[in-house]
């Protein structure tokens, strides 16, 4: 059954003077997990185009930064030159590891995005930025989510650990501990490092779809890198509005996977009483050249 355009509202992240994105009513279309169909017939020629001019831009930024499971899987988003039909895009993903696309009309709560991603549906904004928008945009659009998140989903590992840590989210938000749990997708699936034998390469969608934050993220010499630790993770502040002043780093999804199987209730205990880090601040002892 179709939901109310008034029970499904905008989810609003950080500090911002600007209204939330996308258009949440869709005539009734948005259900009550916030997904929606993909109405790829209102793109226009010069939202593809966009989308064409951002693809070719980044691919080209990818050698010798970006890790191999993330190369390997670009070309199975399919076409270059328009903004993908999801349904199709579909039928190649779910063969690869179960998992589909879901439209959404921009950002949404936690709990339906955690029980979205528990259950193998990963949420892709169907918005794209406008042209004035072309090098920076503040929330998350079509590119970023198809070109930044969905080759990773095509990684079996790699998509295990994020349907665990939706699983996990589910049961964060029950215990109140939403946000914490929130800055290990931040520093993982967004803007994670992982160390090759030729040296450090991004997995992380936010520094995979940017073009200034992939070289900064991966060889400037400014950032801290640090081992992926879950309690230095978790409680370490991000910034969301320029580059990370700090970055996680991983030797390999397994890691990742592995490092979310346990029950995460005594770590949330421990965060209750550790103090925040501020994003770009080390610990004694750290060296933040992982």
């Amino acid at each position: 059954m179709d939901t109310p355009a008034a029970v499904v509202t905008p989810a609003v992240y950080g500090a911002s003077d600007r209204p939330p994105r996308g258009d949440y009513s869709r005539g009734g279309s948005v259900q009550a997990d916030y997904t929606c169909p993909q109405d790829w017939a209102s793109y226009t020629a010069a939202d593809h185009d966009t989308y064409k001019r951002l693809y070719e831009r980044q691919a080209a930024q990818l050698p010798g930064l970006a890790c191999d499971a993330f190369v390997q899987s670009l070309p199975l988003l399919g076409v270059k030159d328009r903004i993908p039909r999801f349904e199709e895009l579909n039928e190649r993903l779910h063969r690869a590891t179960g998992w589909e696309i879901v439209a959404v009309p921009g950002l949404i709560p936690e709990l339906p995005f955690f029980t979205l991603l528990a259950n193998r549906k990963f949420p892709v904004t169907d918005w794209i930025r406008k042209p004035e928008e072309f090098d920076y945009i503040v929330e998350p659009d079509v590119f970023h989510d198809l070109f930044g998140h969905v080759p990773m989903l095509f990684d079996p590992t790699f998509a295990d650990y994020v349907q665990r840590y939706g699983q996990g989210g589910m049961k964060a938000h029950e215990l109140g501990a939403g946000e914490k749990l929130a800055r290990l997708y931040w520093y993982t699936v967004e803007f994670g490092l992982i160390r090759q034998p030729e040296g450090l390469r991004a997995y992380g969608a936010g520094i995979l779809s940017s073009v200034g934050e992939l070289q900064h993220a991966v060889r400037s010499p400014e950032p801290h890198r640090l081992p992926l630790d879950l309690l230095r993770t978790m409680r370490t502040q991000y910034k969301i509005d320029t580059y990370q002043a700090n970055y996680f780093v991983i030797e390999n999804f397994a890691q990742l996977f592995d490092l979310t199987a346990p029950d995460f209730t005594p770590l949330y205990r421990a965060l209750e009483v550790e103090p925040d880090i501020p994003a770009g601040v080390l610990l004694p002892g750290e060296s933040g050249n992982a």
